[in-house]
Parts: structure tokens; sequence; C-alpha cells
């Protein structure tokens, strides 16, 4: 690992003249680029790992799982860089830029799985891990009462690049301080502001992917995001507003567009605001949910039920079981008919957007939710089998090249429906329209919930009136679902992305995108409790 960290003394040493920074080329179309075309030398010209050479090391790992006649075998060589850049009351809190790289590898012998992984980039390290993960294999076999079974895949040979407009290292490190001081001086121009914090980030995973089948693909993958907010303080307590860059598929031109000066008057406003907003009343009432807020709701109560091998009790002994088992498989009236919730690990710029998944698979796009009915898991190469699919859905991810892939969440979203925002609010009597993300709960099946947010408004007889606070609603998944009764239009879309959902043991952070736009539910039970909670 090469990893350099800046404190605020050697920030203000080395900003000044720039930042170092690699640069890998880009395009500026709007979806994930997949080519039959291999890369050249060329393009992994960095420094660090000689990556010109990660086919032919992966070639060792392959024939030496085809020697000992493995089941199946693959091997995921990955260099990842992330930076983050930490803005906190009118200064640069923390900057950090690390480069990490190593190797994971997986044999399936005797129906039972061997992984290891290493980071030491030479033939005899490949030996020496695939050796390793073999004799993991063999033991596991041992104790195996049911072999593992994989559903089939057809070989790819591929390579895919995220596309982007403006690299985010090549961006100098002194234009991304300045973007968050500034921002930080502008939310403290407003009386009442007491604390606030920025924040930027970007990653950059350079992968490379070859499996006993034949299978050899590339990746040049790259995301990027970040936020503000700020933190008012009056004589009755303390109230925070926050403006989230969506974590997304894409390079520095979404911080450019986001207009964080322009944003933060309008933040430290609202934070104030809050100050002075009253409580609603315990009670019923129709909500009207921003897209911000929805992909967290559709998260807990969608993503997560909704993975297979979760389903079958495989986190039972940790992040909990699902509801959603698959008896209810194409049974089950999960919402309205106003309620179609895909799955599209293709859609541009989401995080699960990558070409293909961890096992191989090309990614695709299917309903979990259709009109209602309960239609669809995301699913690996191994568990698919275990409800007679014939083919894995392409959702099986790690979070880095030490990690073991298993089922995450696919990009969700929320099929648009016919209204818009107004039409939404018009025939609310007596409602909330609730912004961006808060705290929350959910038990262990994802069935009993309740979520807070950042932001809230009453609505009274179709208008959109005062803000409120410490606004709380709970309720029970396919009566919540149920009770949606409109959704609005695609012009109202947006994308949310979440890099820190934590599953499997040792916890492992995945990566998904949820696509909403407004949408209303009709008479929630609105609390006062905060409950806090991690994703």
């Amino acid at each position: 690992m090469n990893h350099f960290e800046h404190s605020r003394r050697q920030f203000i040493q080395t900003c000044g003249g720039g930042a170092a920074a690699l640069y890998l080329g880009g395009c500026a179309t709007s979806g994930p680029v997949v080519s039959d075309q291999p890369r050249t030398a060329e393009d992994f010209a960095i420094e660090g790992v000689n990556r010109a050479r990660w086919p032919e090391l992966a070639d060792v790992a392959i024939g030496r799982m085809r020697r000992v006649r493995a089941d199946y075998g693959d091997i995921r060589l990955i260099e990842s860089r992330v930076q983050r850049v930490v803005a906190r009351d009118r200064r640069i809190d923390d900057l950090s830029d690390s480069i990490d790289a190593g190797y994971g590898i997986r044999v399936l012998l005797h129906g039972a799985w061997g992984f290891a992984a290493g980071s030491v980039f030479s033939a005899d390290g490949i030996r020496e891990t695939t050796d390793h993960a073999i004799k993991v294999a063999k033991a596991s076999a041992t104790l195996m009462q049911k072999g593992v079974r994989l559903a089939n895949e057809p070989v790819h040979r591929a390579s895919v690049v995220t596309p982007f407009t403006i690299d985010p290292f090549t961006v100098p490190l002194d234009e991304k301080c300045a973007l968050l001081i500034d921002t930080s001086e502008r939310l403290h121009e407003r009386k009442g502001i007491a604390q606030s914090r920025g924040f930027l980030w970007a990653q950059r995973d350079l992968k490379y992917f070859a499996s006993t089948e034949g299978s050899a693909i590339d990746f040049n993958l790259l995301a990027t995001g970040g936020g503000f907010g700020a933190t008012a303080v009056g004589d009755d307590g303390f109230e925070s507003r926050h403006f989230q860059l969506p974590y997304l598929r894409m390079g520095y031109e979404q911080v450019e567009a986001a207009d964080f000066a322009g944003q933060a008057p309008f933040v430290a406003d609202q934070a104030v605001e809050k100050l002075l907003a009253k409580t609603p009343a315990p009670g019923q009432y129709d909500l009207v949910l921003d897209p911000e807020h929805l992909a967290l709701t559709i998260h807990e109560t969608c993503g997560h039920p909704s993975e297979l091998d979760r389903a079958l009790g495989y986190e039972a002994n940790f992040a909990g079981t699902s509801f959603l088992t698959p008896d209810k498989l194409g049974r089950l009236r999960y919402g309205s008919e106003h309620v179609s919730l895909v799955a599209d690990n293709t859609q541009a710029r989401g995080l699960a957007s990558t070409g293909f998944d961890d096992d191989g698979v090309a990614c695709q796009r299917w309903p979990i939710v259709d009109q209602g009915k309960f239609a669809g898991y995301s699913t690996s190469r191994e568990v698919a089998t275990r409800i007679g699919e014939p083919r894995s859905r392409g959702s099986c991810r790690a979070d880095s090249w030490a990690s073991v892939p298993i089922v995450r969440i696919a990009n969700v979203g929320l099929e648009p429906g016919g209204k818009t925002l107004e039409g939404l609010i018009a025939d609310v009597r007596n409602g909330i329209l609730i912004g961006g993300m808060g705290s929350f709960s959910i038990d262990q099946r994802r069935y009993n919930f309740q979520f807070g947010g950042d932001c809230f408004w009453e609505i009274k007889n179709g208008r959109r009136g005062a803000m409120l606070k410490n606004v709380i609603y709970q309720g029970i998944t396919p009566q919540f679902w149920a009770a949606c009764d409109g959704v609005a239009d695609r012009d109202h879309r947006r994308q949310y992305g979440f890099i820190t959902c934590g599953k499997g043991q040792p916890m492992q952070s995945g990566w998904m995108t949820h696509a909403a736009s407004h949408a209303r539910f009709r008479d929630a039970s609105v609390i006062h409790a905060g409950v806090g909670g991690a994703i």
C-alpha cells in the first residue's frame, strides 16, 4: 500500500503548489462503456503496480486451479485509489489520498469454496496464494452437506470504462480545498450558523478479472461524491440542514455542476428556519417523500430484503433475515399498483453499474416489484440455483481485493408515474413533505420500520406551508407501499448512491444507487421519538 496523509500544517505547505495527480483518460458518453477490445500496456501507465502483467499473473492462478480440476475458479487483481478532502468551520480538517493494491482468488473444489488474498505481485506470490485457496476449499469440502452448484454464464472477454468528462484526480487539491472553504465561509455568513462541514470524495478502481471458464474482463471504474451541511444554534437547541452531492459513477463534472457556493445560503437559511419550526402533533398524515429520502426507504425496505442470500438465511446470525422469503416470490402483494421497483445494474451513473459483477456475470435489469407484486431477487451464481433460476442476476460484488464476493443490493429504483410534485401536494388535506435522509430503525426482517428525514414542510389543503422539525414516521413495509397512490413523472427522478452499505462477516461496505421521483403515501403514522441507525 502506498498511503499518505496531510495534516493541516502539511496542507498549508503543499496545497499552494497543487498536488500530483494520475491521469487515466475518459470519455463523455452517458453509460458504462463495454468493449471487447483489450487494452494495451499504455492504458496502465501509472506509477505503482505493473498492471500490464496482470493477465500473465492471472494465467498463473488459472493454470494452477485447472491442474487440480477445480469445479470453478477466478482471480481479481485490483488497484484502488481513494481521495477525500474534508472541511470544517472555515478550515481544512482532513485530507487523505491512498493507493491500495492486491488480489483475491476463489476456488470451487468438490462443491466447496476456498478463498485467499495476497499483495505480492509475482508469479511466486500468485502460486502461493492460489495453493492456499485450494487448501481452504479441500478443508471446507470435508464439512459440506450440500455442494455449491453455480448457475451457467457465457464466457466474457471485455473492457469496461466509467464515462466521465473531468478526471477528479487531475483537479488540483488547492482548488478542491478552496471550494470547500468558500462554501463554509458562505454558510457562516448567515447569522445563527455555529458549525459547518463539507467534503469531496473520489475513487478509481482498476481491476482485472479472469476465470477458469475463460472469461477475462478489464475494468477502469470511477466514482465521485460529496456534500456539505450547516448547524444553527438557538436558545432552544440546534438544527442542521444538508446538501448531498450523490455518490455516482461520473467525474468531477458533477461537483462543478452542483454549485456548492450558490447552494450554501439556501442550506444555511433552512438550518436557521428549522430552529423556529414547530413539531407536528402525533397522528396520521399523508406523506410526500422526495427522491433523496426515498433512496434510503427503498434501500432498507426493498433492497436488503430482496437479496436472495439474506432471504435464504445466510445473514441470519448477523444482519438478519427477510420477510421476502422464496415462497412469496410471484405471490406476495408488496405494494399498490403504482409501485414498480426495478433493479437496473445497467443504468447510467449507478454505482452497481460495473458492466460485470465479481462472478463475471453481465450486469442486467430486472423487476423486484412489478405493479405491486413481488417479482424478483438480487442473486449470485451460487444462490440463483437454490430457487431454480438458470442464470444469476449479476449482483455479486466484493468491496476490495481482500474480500469474498457476496450478494449485494442492485441499483433498485422506483419507476416514475404520471404526476407532478405540485399534483401530489394538491391532493393532500393534512400531510407532510419530507426531504433528505435522517435517522432510521428497522427490524431484522426489514418489516417494521421508522424513518426520519433532513427537512420537513407542512401540507395543508393542497398547499405547502411552514417548515416542521422532529418528524419520524413508522410503518410496516407491505402496508406502507400499499398506501402509495401516486408517483411523480420522470422529470422529477433523481439518483442517490450509498458507499457504506454494511453486510457480511467480516463486514463489507457495498455500493449501489437508488433512483426515484417524488411519491405520495396515505395515512402514515407520525411520531416524535428519534432513532439512530446506519446503512
